[in-house]
C-alpha cells in the first residue's frame, strides 16, 4: 500500500528512516498515465523505495486558463502509482512549497531560452526552481524524467551537475500509443476529432526531410505549428491543435 505525504516537512521528517535504502523520486503534476508508469516500474526496479509526488506547479504555467483546465486526477493517480510500484506520494501544497512567495527562482541562461522557452517566458524557472525544491524535500539517490520533455530533462541533469546535487538525473524514452503520439496528460483535454488528428504530428517529426518542410506539413495537416527546430541529433517540435498544445522530438 502506497503511503500518502501530504506535509513536505513529514516526509523529510520521515526519510531519516530510510537510511541504508537506496530511494528513487519520480515527480508529476499528476493525471498519470502509462508515460509515467514506466518511470515508476524503473525506479522500483533500481531502488529499494520510490516516491512519486504531484504537484501542478503554478510557477511554469504562462497561461492562467491552461493552469486551470489542467487534469486532474489524483484518486486514478494513486491506484496507478500504487500498481505501478510507489512506495509513497507526496501531495504537497503550493502553499508550502512556495512559502517564499516564488521570491527565490533557478534561471537558466542559454538552453532554456531556446525551443518552449523561447515563446514561454518564465516556463522554465518555474520548471527548474519547483524541481530544485522538490529535489531537496525528496533527497533521493536517483530521479527519473521522461524524453518527452527531452529540453526540460537536460536542464534538470544540468542544473543538478551545476550544483552539485547528491541526486543522479536519469531519463527514460518517450513512451507512445500505438499510433505513435507520444503520451502525454494533455492528451485527455483532446477532442475526438482532434485525437484522430494527432497522431499525424509524431508521423510529419519523423519523415520531414527539412525543418521547414516538416513545419509547413503540420500546418497543411491541421496543426497549428509553434517551432519545428532540428537540433544536433534531434528534432524538436511544439503545435497546438485545437486549445491543447503538444511538444515532441525525435531523433535524426
Amino acid at each position: 500500500m502506497t503511503r500518502v505525504f501530504k506535509s513536505c516537512l513529514e516526509w523529510m521528517e520521515f526519510r531519516k528512516s530510510l537510511t541504508g535504502s537506496s530511494l528513487g523520486f519520480v515527480p508529476t503534476m499528476g493525471a498519470l498515465h502509462d508515460g509515467h508508469a514506466s518511470l515508476i516500474r524503473r525506479s522500483a526496479a533500481e531502488n529499494d523505495k520510490t516516491l512519486l509526488s504531484i504537484f501542478v506547479n503554478p510557477a511554469q504555467f504562462d497561461d492562467p486558463k491552461d493552469l486551470e483546465q489542467y487534469p486532474r486526477t489524483l484518486e486514478e493517480d494513486r491506484r496507478k502509482a500504487a500498481q505501478a510500484g510507489a512506495d509513497f506520494l507526496l501531495l504537497p501544497e503550493a502553499s508550502e512549497i512556495y512559502s517564499d512567495k516564488y521570491r527565490y527562482q533557478v534561471a537558466e541562461k542559454t538552453f532554456s531560452k531556446l525551443l518552449c522557452g523561447k515563446n514561454r517566458p518564465g516556463h522554465f524557472e518555474g520548471v527548474l526552481t519547483v524541481v530544485m525544491k522538490l529535489l531537496n524535500i525528496a533527497a533521493a539517490d536517483r530521479a527519473y524524467f521522461g524524453e518527452k520533455d527531452y529540453q526540460q530533462f537536460v536542464l534538470v541533469r544540468d542544473m543538478a551537475k551545476a550544483f552539485f546535487m547528491n541526486t543522479e538525473i536519469i531519463g527514460l524514452p518517450t513512451v507512445r500509443e500505438s499510433d505513435g503520439l507520444a503520451m502525454s496528460s494533455r492528451n485527455a483535454r483532446l477532442s475526438k476529432e482532434e485525437r484522430a488528428t494527432a497522431p499525424g504530428f509524431y508521423k510529419i517529426l519523423k519523415t520531414a526531410a527539412r525543418e521547414e518542410e516538416a513545419f509547413s506539413a503540420l500546418n497543411h495537416a491541421g496543426f497549428e505549428c509553434e517551432y519545428v527546430i532540428d537540433l544536433d541529433d534531434r528534432r524538436f517540435a511544439a503545435v497546438r491543435l485545437g486549445a491543447v498544445r503538444l511538444i515532441d522530438n525525435v531523433q535524426r
